[in-house]
């Protein structure tokens, strides 16, 4: 997060004191009751004044000062949901008070309520537009003030990129991080927070069982950054289930395998862990390698692949399934071609152990392993 300046914290004082110079005529009882809650230190009290003040004088001409009072009233009372709603009607007639609009934006990160950050985030960030596009004016003294004006506007924006990125960090529901991550996207596509939320947003897809969109998104990404091997082997699979490009299959799946040979333990998981994922994904990207060569009638660069995998994969017993039954079939293909009976047995083995694992290859290997048992009589 970008630190506040100097010139912003002033610039924001100054402002504060500027709802100081709205005309309050003290001698109306809505004045002295404006002037009482303004004057009041005890948060409670002041919201109780300033609840009575909009019910009695909901149209009244000060009634943006009073909401002004308002937000960080109900702010101090954690109240944020009456804080934002103050914020908004505040915000309606004075469109481009890119303070208030900050503040508002603050005590939705407060509430910890992922959709109230997305609202207030493009508010504020429409807010912070406005105000920054207003042109220069020609008088010196008013000219400092313009400036002072649109940079804090511009810090203002950034701000609430920084918001939705580390709403984003900090929200459980895959679902909300997404909409924050592509809600971040569409406000900035060039934010200096995208690159360092992508990673949350591409597990996110992969959690709510949205493969293609976690797809799509990893080719985005490592077009220009292949440092994480879940998304290599997310677009290795794409190509090879959707788009059945083997060539980008190959091109992928070597990647990772390159990558996790030197890749170190990332910060906060444990080497016991790291290990176990390097061997997974090391493992899968040998198996795509494999499945993509067979594919091709490349049996000894699929068997090679296959043998590859196959000692790191032996805990996910589906993955092992298909790698067996792959290694027996090119075995079978590579030894029927040649009249190699030692490759028949490796196919024979191979097989066998496919079809005692329950799941989607049994039936088949089964089936393999009669016929492999009745053309070479093995008993």
């Amino acid at each position: 997060m970008r630190v506040v300046s100097a010139a912003l914290l002033l610039l924001s004082l100054n402002l504060a004191t500027a709802w100081a110079q709205v005309e309050i005529n003290a001698q109306t009882p809505e004045g002295q009751l404006l002037t009482q809650a303004s004057q009041e230190s005890d948060p409670a009290k002041k919201v109780a004044l300033l609840e009575e003040f909009f019910g009695k004088y909901p149209d009244h001409e000060t009634a943006t000062f009073a909401y002004a009072q308002a937000v960080p009233a109900y702010v101090a009372l954690q109240n944020y949901p009456k804080a934002l709603e103050a914020g908004e009607k505040l915000l309606a007639k004075q469109p481009e008070n890119v303070h208030m609009a900050h503040e508002c934006l603050k005590a939705a990160e407060a509430s910890k309520d992922p959709a109230a950050v997305i609202k207030w985030a493009g508010l504020t960030s429409q807010c912070a537009r406005k105000a920054a596009a207003k042109p220069k004016p020609q008088d010196a003294d008013e000219a400092e003030e313009w400036k002072q004006e649109v940079d804090y506007a511009k810090q203002v924006d950034v701000y609430t990129e920084y918001a939705l990125y580390a709403t984003a960090l900090q929200t459980a529901d895959p679902k909300q991080r997404i909409a924050l991550a592509q809600t971040l996207r569409q406000q900035n596509p060039a934010s200096e927070y995208l690159p360092k939320v992508v990673n949350q947003e591409f597990l996110a897809y992969q959690q709510v069982g949205d493969a293609a969109a976690a797809a799509a998104l990893a080719e985005k990404v490592v077009q220009t950054d292949q440092s994480n091997e879940d998304m290599l082997l997310a677009v290795a699979n794409s190509y090879t289930e959707q788009k059945k490009e083997p060539e980008k299959v190959l091109e992928y799946s070597q990647k990772v395998v390159d990558l996790l040979a030197s890749k170190p333990a990332p910060e906060g998981v444990s080497p016991a862990d790291w290990e176990k994922k390097k061997k997974l994904s090391t493992g899968l990207a040998h198996f795509l390698m494999g499945v993509t060569y067979a594919g091709q009638n490349k049996f000894p660069q699929a068997d090679k692949s296959m043998r590859a995998a196959l000692p790191l994969i032996e805990e996910n017993e589906q993955l092992k399934a298909g790698t067996l039954f792959h290694l027996g079939v090119a075995n079978y293909r590579m030894g029927d071609t040649a009249g190699d009976n030692a490759q028949i047995l490796e196919a024979y083995r191979f097989t066998q152990q496919c079809a005692a694992i329950k799941g989607p290859y049994q039936a088949v290997a089964q089936k393999n392993l009669a016929g492999i048992r009745a053309k070479y009589h093995i008993k």
